[in-house]
């Protein structure tokens, strides 16, 4: 490693050091601990002896130490690095910007903390650490690697996260009154939109700006993780910005329900110090490549040079949702609430339920098809699908599947419950980057974990009646995850060379056919259980106890007659038989909860 690198990241990391230092000066309110600027206290450099002084101090050391660091690095930079404009340019800047910095904290100290000057003071701290840190991005990834969309991406985080910062940092400054606004997290007063004015008006900014960087996160790993081919350092920047930036939303909850004590206030700042500079590294990283062939082609808005009409549009955004699946995730929704409500809920509050559901679902959906469009192309069975048959970009099917999964949690929020929101967004997210991105190409037990995903909407159901998740609503997501195996893998079977020729090691690809057979007979039987577990569990009465029986053990026997003669024909019978078996046994719950002589006596 040259000098100048060693020096840039030194720079870097002292800078991020220092203002994290000023997050301690903060939170223990030891920003007055030094009387003026630049001494300590009138007449000598150094604290009188209070703790409250020797911490603001230490901060003073702190950035006279990276002042002397970011001069070297300017001189270094000029003698080792001059034919490198953006490097060159970022390290001659950083000099003056620390001289900025110092300044602005003198007029802090000498206004007495004043919310304006203590903002701009932060201001200028965002602006340094960006420099310092695309310096040392820079100087190590002279190539820079990345792509227009994904770069994209990452400066609208970046410059999201930079308002939230603005915002946050203005709340602390005005004190405790704003920081505590709102005594409860996640609601503001009990709503999820509260009645603004006075101090209500920047923390609710402060909460929607919080959404709105997060979600730009997101979009930005996922971006990183789908790129073509993928760069494992955008990759791990993009990772370690949404894990920080989920500590920060925590930390940010412990603010309020700790009433501000001090160790919540100094992590917070230092999370969102962290955050910001490794958003900044992203930038750096991808910054500067023109897309690749592959990318360009992507980008086809045409099809044998004509223009697309309007209902083919349409119906391409349409398929994207996958509509046949999201009707057989809510075929388990309905069921659910009649059997948390034993009876008819509100046909207004089934209809809002249903159709958040079903927006949410086609979010998952989407945004699976903009992650596997790689291997949709690939597979016979996916390869008319929108996005390798270039009837959509693929970036606006992201957004597609981003702008749904807002609108689907905003809905249930405001229209069902907080609950159901959550549920239902944590569906997705446990879709795309559980199942997609992690287990769907890593592992044979892909769609055994994966299957969570789809037993959700019968906790969503219930929540929605409810407002809580019961046993008995765990047991129908038990049914619906202990189903999604033989159900999947029967289909699975039929189309395992197309699994195996886009590297997706699904059962019968890993393990072959007669594993896969003598698996699905396993789990048909714990489908089998887990559907009497309910009886006890939920007093189930006659209808659905016969049910449930006859049902069972026509899937067994299907699943048995699979597993001996393991003919293509019976795996396609048996996933089609999946799908009637599921619909008739939740129509059976549904059934037994209205019709009060189905229940059991006593």
């Amino acid at each position: 490693m040259d000098r100048f690198r060693r020096l840039a990241l030194a720079t870097a990391a002292a800078t991020v050091v220092l203002f994290t230092a000023g997050g301690l000066v903060r939170g223990t309110g030891s920003g007055l601990g030094c009387s003026t600027w630049p001494a300590c206290e009138p007449g000598t450099l150094f604290p009188t002896g209070t703790v409250h002084g020797a911490i603001e101090f230490g901060h003073r050391v702190l950035a006279f130490l990276v002042l002397l660091l970011t001069a070297a690095s300017a001189v270094v930079a000029w003698v080792d690095r001059r034919s490198d404009r953006a490097v060159l340019a970022l390290a001659l800047a950083s000099f003056p910007l620390v001289l900025i910095q110092a300044a602005l904290g003198g007029v802090v100290v000498l206004t007495d903390l004043d919310p304006w000057w203590v903002t701009a003071h932060f201001v200028a701290a965002l602006v340094l650490i960006a420099d310092v840190t695309a310096m040392a991005v820079l100087a190590f990834e002279p190539s820079r690697s990345g792509g227009v969309g994904l770069r994209r991406a990452a400066t609208l985080s970046l410059i999201a996260t930079g308002a939230l910062l603005l915002v946050g940092t203005y709340i602390r400054a005005k004190g405790p009154g704003y920081g505590i606004a709102f005594p409860d997290w996640p609601l503001m007063n009990g709503r999820l939109v509260p009645t603004l004015g006075g101090v209500t008006t920047p923390m609710f900014l402060h909460r929607v700006l919080a959404l709105v960087a997060f979600l730009l996160v997101l979009w930005t790993q996922i971006r990183a993780r789908a790129a073509r081919p993928r760069s494992p350092v955008l990759v791990t920047l993009s990772t370690w910005a949404v894990a920080l930036f989920l500590i920060q939303i925590m930390v940010g909850a412990a603010n309020v329900w700790t009433k501000l004590r001090p160790w919540a206030v100094v992590l917070h700042v230092a999370f969102a110090v962290l955050v910001w500079t490794v958003l900044v590294a992203l930038v750096a990283a991808s910054a500067g490549r023109r897309p690749s062939a592959g990318e360009a082609g992507e980008h086809l808005a045409r099809r044998n040079g004509h223009r697309r009409s309007l209902r083919r549009i349409a119906a391409a955004y349409l398929a994207l949702t996958k509509p046949r699946i999201i009707v057989l995730l809510l075929v388990t929704t309905v069921p659910a609430m009649l059997l948390a409500r034993r009876g008819l809920p509100s046909p207004w509050l089934a209809l809002a339920t249903l159709l958040g559901g079903a927006v949410a679902a086609g979010a998952a959906n989407a945004i699976n098809c903009y992650l596997d469009r790689d291997i949709d192309g690939v597979m016979r069975r996916t390869r008319s699908r929108p996005l390798p048959a270039h009837e959509i970009e693929p970036e606006r099917a992201l957004g597609f599947g981003y702008v749904l999964a807002a609108a689907s949690s905003v809905f249930l929020a405001t229209t069902v419950n907080v609950l159901a929101a959550t549920l239902a967004l944590s569906a997705i997210a446990f879709y795309v980057f559980v199942y997609t991105m992690w287990l769907k190409r890593t592992t044979e037990q892909n769609i055994v974990i994966g299957g969570a995903a789809g037993a959700v909407p019968a906790l969503v159901g219930w929540a929605a009646v409810t407002g809580s998740v019961g046993l008995p609503a765990w047991v129908l997501f038990a049914i619906v995850f202990v189903w999604t195996p033989p159900h999947f893998w029967a289909l699975a079977m039929r189309y395992a060379r197309d699994y195996a020729a886009a590297g997706v090691p699904m059962l019968p690809v890993v393990r072959g056919e007669a594993e896969t057979r003598r698996q699905i007979l396993r789990y048909s039987l714990a489908l089998f259980a887990t559907t009497l577990l309910l009886v006890p569990i939920a007093g189930m009465g006659a209808v659905y106890t016969a049910t449930a029986v006859v049902l069972g053990g026509a899937f067994v026997w299907r699943a048995l007659r699979l597993w001996r003669s393991g003919e293509p024909a019976e795996s396609l019978r048996l996933y089609r038989y999946s799908i009637l078996y599921l619909g008739l046994l939740f129509a059976a719950v549904g059934v037994d909860a209205l019709v009060p002589l189905a229940r059991p006596l006593g």
